[in-house]
């Protein structure tokens, strides 16, 4: 049978329409089996930015390029002096947009206990806090995580958590700003504590981040003295969850996590009608820094689709 130039070419180019349509449609249903979306923390590279192997600039272009993940959630730690330094932001806000990359979060630490006792000092805290509420708007950051830290009994901390969380989520919600609280150490590594505060605080803008791995109450060295069951906490927490972080040390041989088994804990996290933004959150040593985040990303893209 004879076919013309044209003939032959209008074949050709039906079938590459539907190897391009059946690869456009199995890349499709692999998303669509991905219920949430991964983002990468900054912490998981802590050990480099502190050796100041790369800085928090860095960051944005280095988790898109090295890991193929285009949400980041930042670490004040990194840019500590930089809030309010429109030049430096306007500089990450650039490197960001310029390589695809959306600015999901920005952790607080070392801006003082939103749980402390005493009025003044949780006040003090409380507005040192506004300076990342205002660069987390600034970057287009939807949240930042702060900590409900205090020294006193479960009871009188939750007090003073629910007025200081309180009064900075009201200020965070005229720029449209998310506050979370991490189970972090302390009272609030204990599911049942936290759930209990963001009950009384009750805000759309205040919420959870479920850390799979944070779940010690009291440490002592070289572990943990009292422990909160972290399957039971992540439970309790879920339904004011803005975000999960996804936290592994170490990994078996068939790359999975030792400590968490995710088959249980994103079956939680799914059964609460989850579906926002996991992030990478590598905290080992047994690999690098780099092959941690990795393996981990592997593990969330193989188990996510099962549960």
């Amino acid at each position: 049978m004879y076919f013309s130039r044209r003939d032959f070419l209008k074949k050709a180019g039906v079938t590459a329409l539907a190897a391009t349509t059946m690869t456009d449609l199995l890349a499709e249903s692999a998303a669509k089996k991905m219920w949430f979306d991964i983002s990468l923390a900054e912490w998981s590279l802590h050990k480099a930015l502190f050796a100041k192997k790369l800085t928090n600039l860095d960051f944005p272009e280095l988790a898109r390029k090295e890991f193929g993940i285009s949400i980041v959630e930042y670490v004040n730690q990194f840019f500590k002096d930089k809030a309010e330094d429109k030049t430096y932001l306007n500089d990450l806000l650039k490197r960001s947009k310029d390589n695809g990359v959306t600015n999901n979060l920005i952790m607080i630490d070392g801006e003082g206990g939103l749980g402390e006792l005493d009025a003044a000092v949780r006040n003090k805290a409380v507005e040192n806090h506004y300076k990342w509420v205002e660069a987390a708007k600034f970057l287009g950051c939807k949240t930042i995580r702060v900590n409900a830290f205090g020294k006193g009994s479960d009871e009188e901390i939750a007090k003073a958590a629910v007025d200081g969380l309180s009064k900075l989520g009201e200020f965070a919600a005229k720029t449209g700003i998310n506050v979370i609280v991490e189970n972090h150490g302390g009272s609030s590594s204990n599911g049942q504590w936290l759930s209990g505060v963001m009950k009384q605080v009750n805000l759309k803008n205040v919420g959870t981040l479920p850390d799979f791995g944070n779940f010690c109450i009291v440490r002592k060295e070289g572990g943990c003295a009292e422990s909160y069951d972290r399957y039971q906490g992540t439970k309790e927490l879920m339904p004011f969850a803005k975000g999960v972080s996804a936290k592994t040390y170490d990994f078996d041989e068939k790359g999975n996590c030792i400590e968490t088994d995710y088959t249980k804990i994103l079956k939680i996290v799914k059964d609460s009608g989850f579906k926002g933004i996991a992030g990478i959150e590598y905290e080992g040593s047994k690999l690098s820094e780099y092959d941690g985040i990795k393996a981990t990303k592997a593990l969330l893209e193989r188990i996510a689709p099962t549960v």
